[in-house]
């Protein structure tokens, strides 16, 4: 895809096989959501997020038993074919336990640190530097992460001291906002300082307003030129969620600001944590900044479209795109920039079929029973009956396979 957004430059930062920052594209991450504990579990889940698309996979590091199944999970993974890197996610006790277990040190492939919670009082700067020098001793990248449920409260009461002697003190929200970059920004020299490189350090400042977010992370980069890590946190359920975590991070996107995110959404009972994959993907592709997956265009139906054979329609074939994306991607170059169009009458039909590769314009209220289908804006075969469904699926494999050059034609 062509990129038209121009991303700040930021330094890059390599975590097991994939870089987030400099030059390459926006990384999509997750987080389980299982007890570590259970390493097939968590396994299985992690390899769920990773065939889904996520290529960063974060797991809760809480206790000791969750500390000595990383290696496990992390053998298990490897068993199952899955490379991808696993982020540990520490709070109050990590120096501890990334010290008395040293294969959960060395099969992490980055460690997350809360400045606000790694440790309280005199302890606190004590055991933020034994995880830096930790993160020194085995060659490990770390995000700094700041969440406002758990700011620094000796940098906030020291910050709100100093506010009150200004001439024009900033109100509640702006100090939120300067404590939590100040806390990000203060946290990175600290890391540095103790041996850290610069191209090993990722930050992220969490909030869950959206305002807040895009406040936040403009003062953020304009600051630095760390790698940044985006996501609105407790981003909520279902649409609410989705829409509130694209309204943010498609405005920093947008603005350039951002190499790495995750859409924190919470499941639907029984629904899949890969959701927020999903939703992070189509977040990047929409906005022309990656390629996942062929998109569908689809008509929204109205008064003309009385049948609703379009709209399971367009759901078989995103489905099916969807399904057949991981073999194909393997198979052929490109086939994830491919664009369909589902339309359901012949008011924008035939116009927004010639627009996609491949598009049908299915037949409206009053209209012939005829489907035209339409490659590369030329028109190339007409459907009825009852198998339009199945048919059109075989012109889109075969579209693929015509269009789409091989990997390894000789393997």
């Amino acid at each position: 895809m062509t990129q038209s957004i121009k991303r700040r430059p930021t330094r890059a930062v390599r975590i097991g096989k994939v870089t987030v920052g400099g030059d390459a594209p926006v990384v999509v991450q997750s987080m389980t959501n299982t007890d570590t504990a259970d390493h097939v579990a968590t396994a299985v889940q992690c390899a769920e997020l990773a065939r889904a698309g996520s290529e960063l996979v974060r797991i809760t590091v809480n206790t000791p038993e969750a500390a000595a199944a990383v290696p496990k999970i992390r053998e298990q993974l490897d068993r199952m074919g899955v490379d991808v890197p696993l982020i540990g996610d520490f709070h109050y006790n990590g120096h501890r336990l990334l010290l008395d277990h040293p294969a959960c040190a060395e099969a992490l492939a980055k460690y997350r640190i809360n400045p606000g919670n790694v440790g309280f009082g005199r302890k606190k700067d004590e055991q933020f530097a034994q995880m830096i020098e930790l993160a020194c001793r085995y060659d490990k990248p770390v995000r700094i992460g700041v969440n406002w449920g758990s700011l620094d409260q000796d940098l906030l009461a020291r910050m709100m001291d100093e506010n009150a002697k200004r001439p024009e003190p900033l109100d509640s929200v702006e100090m939120m906002h300067a404590a939590m970059v100040a806390s990000a920004l203060e946290s990175a020299a600290k890391a540095e300082e103790l041996g850290l490189p610069a191209e090993r350090i990722i930050l992220s400042c969490k909030v869950s307003g959206v305002q807040d977010l895009i406040a936040i992370y403009r003062a953020l980069s304009a600051k630095s030129d760390y790698a940044l890590h985006l996501g609105l946190t407790e981003a909520g359920m279902g649409s609410k969620g989705i829409v509130a975590s694209t309204a943010a991070m498609g405005v920093l996107l947008q603005d350039g600001i951002g190499d790495t995110i995750r859409v924190s959404l919470t499941p639907e009972p029984g629904g899949s944590r890969t959701q927020e994959v999903i939703v992070a993907q189509e977040m990047l592709q929409t906005m022309g900044l990656r390629a996942f997956t062929p998109m569908v265009t689809a008509c929204p139906g109205c008064g003309r479209t009385t049948s609703t054979f379009f709209q399971e329609l367009a759901q078989t074939i995103q489905e099916h795109v969807r399904a057949r994306m991981p073999q194909w991607r393997e198979q052929y170059d490109g086939a994830e920039n491919m664009t369909l169009a589902v339309m359901g009458c012949i008011v924008n039909g035939p116009g927004e079929s010639k627009h996609a590769n491949i598009g049908i314009s299915l037949p409206g209220t009053g209209e012939a029973p005829a489907a035209p289908v339409f490659e590369d804006g030329v028109k190339t075969v007409t459907l009825r009956g009852d198998n339009i469904a199945e048919e059109f699926t075989a012109i889109v494999d075969a579209y693929v396979a015509r269009t789409y050059q091989r990997k390894n034609p000789h393997a």
